[in-house]
C-alpha cells in the first residue's frame, strides 16, 4: 500500500501552529506562575504582619487585665477588620472567635502565645488567617485571560502562517507551471534560475542540465531513427527491385541464382545492421564485458592483421604492431574493435604505406591505449568529434564509404565503454590516429 501523500503547505502550517501553541503556552504559563508566586509572597507578608499585630495585642492585654478584658479588646479591634480572622483557645476551650465574611478564602497560621496575668500562666492557641479571595479571583481571571490569549494568538498566528507559507510556496507553483509548459518540441527552452529564489536555483540548474541531456538524447534518437530507416531502405529497395525484375519474365537457373546471390548479399547487409544495432542497444543499457581474462593486446592485434593479410596485400599496404601490454579484457570484443579500426585504416590509407597499431600505457598507469595509425587524406576537424556517432560517415564520396553502414566506430566506442575506457581520434599532417583505451584490470 502506497503511503498517503502529504502537502508541504499543510505540514508547514501544522508545525508552525504547533510551535506557536507551544511557545505561547510556555510564556503564559510562566506569567501565571510568576503572578501566583507574587500573590503568594504578598499574602504571606500580610499574614506575617497580622500575626505580629495579634501578638502585640495579646502583650498589651496581658498588662491590662484578665482574659475577659482580652476578649473585649479583640472584639473592638476586629470589628473594623473584615480581611482577617482570629480564633483563640485555652486548653481546648475557645476564648475568642472573630466573624469572617461568608465568601472568604483564608490563608491561616497557628501559633502558641504564652499568657501571664499575675500568678496565672497559660499558653494560648492562636490561629490567624488573612482573606485571599480577591487574589484568587484575580488569578482565576488571569488564567482564563492567558488561556484565551493562547487560543486566539495561536489561531491568529496560524492563519497568518498559512498565508505566509502559501505565499512562500508560490515560486514552487510558478516553477511547476513553467516546467509543465515545456514540451518535447521545446526542450531547448531552459528555465532562467535568476527569476527564482536562491534556494531553488540548484534544482533549476540540475533540471536544465537534465533538459540538455534529454534534448541531446531526443535529437540523437530522431537522427538514429532517420539513419536506420535510410540504411534499411537501400537494401530493401534492392531486394524488392531485383525480385520484381526477376519475376517480369521466365528466367534461367543461372539468372535466378544470380538474383538469389544478390539478394543474399543484401540480406547479409541487413543482418549486419540489425546485429550491430542489437549490440549497441545492449551496450547502452550498461551491459559490461563478460569473458574477462588477462590477455596480450599485441597478440590480439597480430591476429587481426593476419585476418586482413589478403586485403593488405591487395591494397599494397603493410601493418605493424608497436608496443605490448597485458590487460584483463574480453578478447573477442577487443578483436572486434580492432577489426573495425584496421578495416577503416585499410580503406583510407595511402597506397604502399605502413599501418601501425600502437599499444601503450596511458598516463597514470590505470589504462592501456590501442591506436591504429595510417597515412592518408586528413579528416575535417569539424568531423572528428562526430566520428563515433551512429551512421555517421566523415566522407560519403570517399572510396568504399557507401558500402558500409557507419556503425563500426560506434561499436568501438561501445566496446571501450564496456571496458571502462574511452575513444579518441586525431588527424593532422597527413596522419590519422583513431583508437581507444581499456582499464588495466576489471
Amino acid at each position: 500500500m502506497s503511503p498517503k501523500p502529504h502537502s508541504i503547505q499543510s505540514r508547514l502550517s501544522f508545525w508552525f501552529a504547533a510551535q506557536t501553541l507551544s511557545g505561547l503556552s510556555i510564556i503564559c504559563l510562566a506569567i501565571y506562575l510568576v503572578t501566583a508566586w507574587s500573590f503568594g509572597a504578598k499574602q504571606r507578608d500580610a499574614l506575617d504582619q497580622k500575626t505580629v499585630l495579634v501578638e502585640h495585642l495579646l502583650k498589651e492585654a496581658e498588662k491590662g487585665g484578665d482574659l475577659v478584658f482580652l476578649r473585649h479588646k479583640l472584639d473592638d479591634f476586629f470589628s473594623m477588620q473584615d480581611d482577617v480572622t482570629l480564633s483563640i483557645a485555652n486548653a481546648g476551650k475557645p476564648l475568642f472567635q472573630s466573624t469572617p465574611p461568608p465568601q472568604g478564602r483564608w490563608l491561616r497560621r497557628a501559633i502558641v502565645v504564652p499568657w501571664q496575668n499575675g500568678d496565672f500562666h497559660t499558653d494560648l492557641s492562636v490561629q490567624v488567617g488573612v482573606n485571599i479571595a480577591q487574589d484568587s479571583r484575580l488569578l482565576e481571571r488571569l488564567a482564563w485571560t492567558l488561556l484565551g490569549a493562547v487560543v486566539l494568538g495561536t489561531a491568529l498566528v496560524s492563519l497568518t502562517g498559512m498565508w505566509l507559507v502559501r505565499r512562500g510556496l508560490r515560486p514552487l507553483k510558478a516553477l511547476a507551471e513553467r516546467t509543465a509548459a515545456i514540451t518535447p518540441d521545446h526542450v531547448h527552452q531552459s528555465i532562467d534560475p535568476g527569476a527564482f529564489a536562491q534556494e531553488l536555483r540548484p534544482w533549476i540548474t540540475q533540471f536544465n542540465a537534465l533538459l540538455a541531456r534529454v534534448q541531446r538524447a531526443y535529437v540523437q534518437l530522431e537522427s538514429f531513427n532517420a539513419d536506420v530507416a535510410h540504411e534499411l531502405r537501400t537494401p530493401l529497395a534492392n531486394l524488392l527491385g531485383s525480385t520484381e525484375v526477376a519475376l517480369t519474365r521466365p528466367r534461367s537457373n543461372e539468372e535466378l541464382q544470380a538474383v538469389l546471390a544478390s539478394n543474399l548479399e543484401e540480406m547479409g547487409r541487413l543482418s549486419g545492421i540489425v546485429t550491430d544495432m542489437l549490440f549497441l542497444s545492449k551496450a547502452d543499457r550498461g551491459t559490461s564485458a563478460r569473458s574477462m581474462a588477462p590477455v596480450s593486446l599485441a597478440e590480439q592485434a597480430r591476429d587481426v592483421i593476419d585476418f586482413y593479410d589478403a586485403m593488405l596485400d591487395e591494397a599494397g599496404l603493410r601493418a605493424e604492431v608497436h608496443g605490448e601490454a597485458v590487460a584483463e579484457v574480453d578478447a573477442g570484443l577487443i578483436r572486434r574493435a580492432l577489426f573495425n579500426l584496421l578495416g577503416n585504416a585499410i580503406r583510407f590509407a595511402e597506397p604502399a604505406s605502413t599501418l601501425r597499431i600502437e599499444i601503450a600505457a596511458a598516463p597514470g598507469g590505470e589504462h592501456h591505449t590501442i591506436a591504429v595509425i595510417n597515412r592518408g587524406a586528413p579528416i575535417d576537424p569539424e568531423a572528428l568529434p562526430r566520428l563515433f556517432e551512429r551512421f555517421y560517415r566523415a566522407a560519403q564520396a570517399r572510396d568504399g564509404s557507401t558500402r558500409h553502414h557507419g556503425l563500426g566506430l560506434s561499436i568501438v566506442e561501445a566496446i571501450a565503454r564496456m571496458h571502462g575506457g574511452q575513444v579518441f581520434a586525431s588527424s593532422q599532417g597527413g596522419q590519422t590516429c583513431i583508437g581507444f583505451s581499456v582499464r588495466r584490470s576489471s
